[in-house]
């Protein structure tokens, strides 16, 4: 699936991901986790092609290097970028449309996409209560399920999701992420960056620990999540 081999990031003059491994297989959750400024984001937009990068990107044997960002989207890698980013002059409905993607390129007429967009109030129900309503005035929670909606528009291979957790209740963090474990089951790999590293650790399979640019550990998130290791660093004093 997805396959990072001794990749750099860079802006401008400044490194900010130092020779980085990375794997990503069919049906995996893979948490990347560390503080801020670790370089997680980082990550994410150097898959996407939206910084400078050295080393190789494969997606399914495909080098990604080689391929615009927009073009990477149309491949199948979609990203949920922190802050959710939702167009909030835009009614719930239309902001879903506008993840549309096709091999010819975005498609944002409502009829072409009927049974696409009942698939996604499927999985939210809260959206389609709330189709007509303009994104702004949704909750957080609720414009985080837009912004996931919205990706799932484009029928991802691959779901990128950077920190959805980030500035929810804990209700609503406990139910964004019991979907985000159902989309994973129905066959979407995701690679999730979350802040919360205890939650990533239980939902996730396999995780990578990011420090300054480099992956300083790594392995089956079970493990990890009793490590004396990342416990001290990340969990406090689980036990």
């Amino acid at each position: 699936m997805l396959k990072l081999e001794k990749v750099s990031a860079f802006y401008g003059s400044i490194q900010a991901l130092h020779e980085i491994d990375l794997y990503v297989g069919n049906n995996e959750i893979v948490a990347l986790i560390g503080s801020n400024g670790a370089g997680k984001t980082t990550m994410l937009n150097a898959i996407s092609g939206h910084v400078q990068t050295e080393g190789k990107i494969f997606f399914n044997d495909v080098d990604m290097r080689k391929v615009k960002s927009h073009k990477i989207a149309m491949k199948g890698i979609l990203q949920v970028p922190e802050g959710r980013h939702v167009f909030p002059g835009l009614s719930v409905e239309q902001n879903l449309l506008m993840g549309t993607v096709s091999s010819k390129g975005f498609r944002v007429l409502a009829g072409d996409n009927e049974e696409d967009l009942k698939k996604i109030y499927k999985i939210f129900p809260r959206l389609d209560e709330r189709k007509k309503q303009l994104a702004w005035s949704l909750s957080g929670g609720e414009q985080q399920m837009l912004a996931i909606g919205r990706a799932l528009m484009g029928k991802p291979k691959m779901l990128m999701l950077d920190e959805p957790s980030m500035g929810l209740a804990p209700l609503i963090i406990q139910e964004l992420f019991q979907i985000i474990v159902e989309i994973n089951k129905s066959g979407t790999p995701i690679l999730l960056v979350e802040q919360n590293a205890k939650l990533a650790l239980e939902v996730s399979h396999r995780a990578y620990i990011l420090d300054r640019g480099k992956i300083n550990l790594s392995g089956e998130s079970k493990d990890l999540i009793s490590d004396p290791r990342v416990k001290e660093a990340y969990l406090g004093k689980v036990k």
